[in-house]
């Protein structure tokens, strides 16, 4: 596995395999990694010829810098995980070298990317679709891979290859979870001891909720849901919307749409982290 920090250096090396015809598969990564990650990677690997990971920590899209102050950093850690699962480059450059000069592009494709952590995180898809731009333009990959944990920002990356007019193909890949259903992140390693232990009600309530929404209106489930969350001492739940699955427009019956999904951010403990999931109700 080779590790390049400078962009030159990645470039020259991927245009030498794209010459020999290979495929390059990208999972872009903040670092922190995890077995969600490393499915991400294990896909990649059997799909392509080549994989690159990148490790950057991007400033852009952070709203709350004492949020990027916290997030974790184990560049060691990453590299050493994903030399087991078969990458064969890690990407890992500063700041200066995804933005050689300040980033002032504008990207904003409503609805998908101005409700929901649109909405509560202003400037977060923008700065997503900043680097995410960039680093499809370096790595100029094949085909690239998005973990459904993050589900919006699919349906923005989709958006943005749209408006870039990208050849790259977005692969989604399913969440993976612990054995209690906590959804897989890097932030789950901030949590304390008696915060990770309340986090699984998180996806407890979701999944009940799928079929109590069988007897149910989306009025009551979300209700439900919120209610069920908020109930357990240490989370508060930020907001939960039960929406179209291709627009991200709330709906107001099952019936308004083949495609419903209920997306979730609930803050965890006293500092508190913040965490996000989702279900699928219909499609």
């Amino acid at each position: 596995m080779k590790v390049f920090s400078k962009t030159v250096d990645i470039q020259n090396e991927l245009f030498l395999l794209r010459k020999e015809g290979k495929s390059i598969g990208l999972v872009p990564t903040m670092g922190a990694l995890h077995e969600g990650h490393a499915s991400l990677v294990e896909r990649s690997v059997k799909e392509n010829d080549v994989t690159v990971v990148s490790v950057f920590l991007n400033p852009t899209q952070f709203n709350d810098k004492g949020d990027l102050e916290r997030y974790p950093r184990t560049l060691d850690a990453d590299c050493a995980l994903l030399e087991k699962v078969g990458a064969d480059i890690v990407y890992a450059p500063t700041v200066e070298e995804i933005y050689p000069t300040p980033d002032t592009r504008q990207f904003e494709f409503p609805p998908v990317s101005t409700v929901m952590e649109g909405a509560k995180r202003p400037g977060h898809f923008n700065g997503v679709c900043q680097v995410v731009s960039r680093l499809f333009y370096i790595v100029r990959p094949t085909r690239a891979y998005f973990g459904e944990k993050d589900w919006q920002q699919i349906a923005v990356v989709k958006q943005l290859v749209k408006f870039i007019g990208s050849p790259v193909q977005i692969v989604e890949c399913p969440i993976v979870r612990d054995k209690d259903g906590l959804a897989k992140s890097s932030r789950n390693t901030l949590l304390a001891d008696d915060e990770r232990a309340i986090a699984p009600a998180i996806y407890k309530a979701l999944k009940a909720s799928v079929t109590y929404a069988k007897k149910h209106t989306v009025e009551q489930t979300h209700d439900k849901v919120v209610k069920d969350i908020n109930a357990v001492d240490g989370l508060e739940v930020e907001y939960f919307e039960i929406v179209d699955g291709n627009t991200l427009q709330t709906v107001d019956s099952w019936e308004a749409s083949p495609y419903v999904v209920g997306c979730i951010t609930v803050y965890c403990g006293k500092t508190p982290i913040r965490l996000i999931d989702h279900i699928r109700y219909k499609g």
